[in-house]
């Protein structure tokens, strides 16, 4: 009787962790899409502002000036990057790190799905 709760709670640990996995994966696939246009686009504005001719004969802050499509999407960039959103992007595979660090004490782990995987009990001799 004491195997079944054991294991009913270990899949009980599993469904919950699953849940929670699988909950953070729709906001993470919307600040990767944030991520990939902002990027895109100060790529693309950096590429204006480099092949600009005029880039080179006026100060920095007038170029800048000159490239207000560059200068808003690479300080939004910036922005984001403080906001936390490299974290963000990678936050299921963070808690997954972070309970394969804890399972590995009870010779387990997880996939980054938060599916468990047992172990075998190393033999002691």
């Amino acid at each position: 009787m004491s195997s079944e709760r054991e294991f009913s709670d270990l899949k009980a640990f599993e469904r919950r962790l699953t849940e929670y996995v699988s909950c953070l994966q729709p906001a993470t696939g919307r600040w990767r899409m944030i991520l990939i246009v902002v990027s895109v686009c100060t790529a693309t504005g950096a590429w204006n502002w480099l092949i600009d001719p005029d880039t080179q004969k006026v100060s920095f802050f007038s170029s800048l000036w000159n490239h207000p499509f560059f200068t808003i999407s690479c300080v939004t960039l910036i922005g984001l990057f403080f906001a936390g959103i490299h974290k963000r992007v990678v936050a299921p595979s963070i808690i997954a790190a972070r309970c394969r660090t804890v399972l590995a004490e009870y010779n387990m782990s997880c996939d980054d799905t938060g599916k468990l995987i047992l172990k075998p009990r190393p033999h002691i001799q």
